[in-house]
């Protein structure tokens, strides 16, 4: 007689140790917070969890390695630390993975530790919940505005009302004050007076026309310095900030990131012009990066969406598939506004202010704005472009402009080439200008001299 209730117990006894082994191989003994902040530290570079980047999404990893090439955790803790070591061994799963991503060099991580590992691991595996973001104390101010807002603009409607009244009130007693003065006119009392009144302008002119020609030669002079101050702004256009064809804000970029201004404008301290980089630059780094990380600086009236819109118009530009990580050679031109342009007839090198310039023109700035001092020799002309989400002409870049810096910056006497150079010059104005310590500025240098801008 076959006993059921054996057959139960031990049937019980293989569930368990099923679903031992189970946990075994997709739990992870790590810690997944941990895990996260070292995967956003080492990882997100090339990976994301739940999409391809420059490498396989990793959610799942664990399972996935086991399943497609029978490799467990220890296999990965070696291809994490040294993935070169265990292609070259021969590892045929390993050499798949790598032809499959385009063979992009994977790097290498010998100072994570197992627990290291293991942590990011568990964080792959099993991600943690995102937290509610609590309200921040902006958003709190805006709901309170918002609370504010009816009754202020109930207000202000009343206020408009009662205006609008009053100058129509007032209308009408203006409309009964002339009616009456026409009634006047023509009643018989004023017929006396209209003997005695000036017959005509002329008569008006000759008895006070000293007054008259006074007027008119005020209005003359205003209307000269009207029309020359037009002329003397024609192509001054401080504050110019026009729409561009992709959203770029040098706020989020150059100072919340931290991006040097030349790994843009590479050629702005060593070339004639600051060129507008190419699309390619960007790639540089939005190759890996495909959507705005919404824990960083957000620009009032702007979110997530937005921000990933503008890089996917990057991908349109540059002919970029981010799925299928390759270039599909359908590109299209981004018509850029340029925003700061010399005219044609004035001779500017960026690399002559950068280079040779550049610590004299930060000192000179610094010395006459002691409370908005620069950092970077770009922003003496340029304005502070960190702090700017659009990009604005930040001065009048007039002739006038110009000469006023060179009149106040002095020369940097600590470069070496420039002690040797004016070494001369030096000494002849230590002895004609004693109380300024024969202090050497642009224009004594040939600064002011016509043929070294227009030529």
């Amino acid at each position: 007689m076959i006993s059921w209730r054996k057959h139960y117990k031990q049937t019980l006894v293989a569930i368990g140790l099923l679903l031992s082994t189970s946990a075994s191989i997709y739990g992870q003994d790590g810690d997944p917070k941990n895990g996260e902040k070292l995967f956003k530290a080492n990882c997100t570079a090339c990976h994301a969890l739940d999409k391809q980047v420059v490498g396989p999404p990793l959610k799942g990893v664990v399972e996935r390695v086991k399943t497609e090439g029978g490799k467990d955790t220890e296999w990965l803790h070696k291809w994490i630390k040294n993935n070169k070591e265990v292609r070259d061994s021969g590892d045929k799963y390993a050499n798949e993975i790598f032809q499959k991503f385009n063979k992009t060099e994977m790097q290498l991580f010998p100072n994570l530790s197992d627990k290291d590992i293991d942590d990011i691991l568990a964080f792959t595996t099993n991600p943690p919940a995102p937290e509610e973001k609590k309200p921040e104390a902006g958003a709190a101010a805006g709901a309170g505005a918002e609370a504010t807002a009816a009754p202020t603009s109930s207000t202000t409607t009343s206020v408009v009302i009662i205006s609008l009244l009053a100058i129509a009130a007032l209308l009408v007693w203006i409309l009964v004050k002339l009616r009456q003065l026409v009634k006047l006119g023509q009643s018989e009392d004023l017929a006396g007076l209209n003997e005695t009144r000036v017959k005509s302008f002329s008569e008006v002119y000759e008895k006070y026309h000293y007054v008259g020609k006074g007027l008119i030669a005020i209005l003359a002079l205003l209307a000269t310095y009207g029309v020359w101050n037009w002329i003397m702004w024609i192509g001054v256009y401080k504050g110019y900030k026009p729409e561009q064809p992709i959203y770029f804000s040098h706020k989020i970029h150059a100072g919340e990131q931290k991006i040097d201004c030349q790994l843009c404008h590479s050629s702005a301290k060593y070339g004639k012009v600051s060129e507008i980089p190419s699309m390619n630059v960007c790639m540089n780094c939005h190759k890996a990066i495909g959507e705005y990380n919404a824990d960083h600086y957000m620009e009032p009236g702007k979110d997530k969406a937005f921000y990933d819109g503008e890089i996917q118009k990057i991908y349109a530009a540059t002919g970029w598939d981010p799925a299928k990580q390759q270039y599909t050679g359908k590109t299209q031109p981004v018509e850029w506004t340029r925003i700061h342009n010399m005219p044609d007839f004035v001779y500017f090198n960026h690399s002559q202010h950068v280079v040779a310039g550049e610590q004299a023109i930060i000192n000179s700035f610094n010395k006459k704005n002691p409370t908005n001092k620069i950092d970077v020799v770009c922003k003496a002309c340029h304005g502070k472009i960190d702090t700017m989400n659009v990009v604005q002409m930040a001065n009048d870049f007039t002739m006038g402009w110009c000469i006023e810096c060179h009149r106040t910056t002095e020369v940097d006497m600590n470069n070496g080439y420039n002690k040797e150079y004016f070494k001369n010059l030096h000494d002849k104005l230590k002895k004609q200008y004693p109380q300024d310590g024969g202090k050497i500025t642009v224009d004594a240098i040939g600064g002011l001299e016509c043929g070294k801008c227009h030529y």
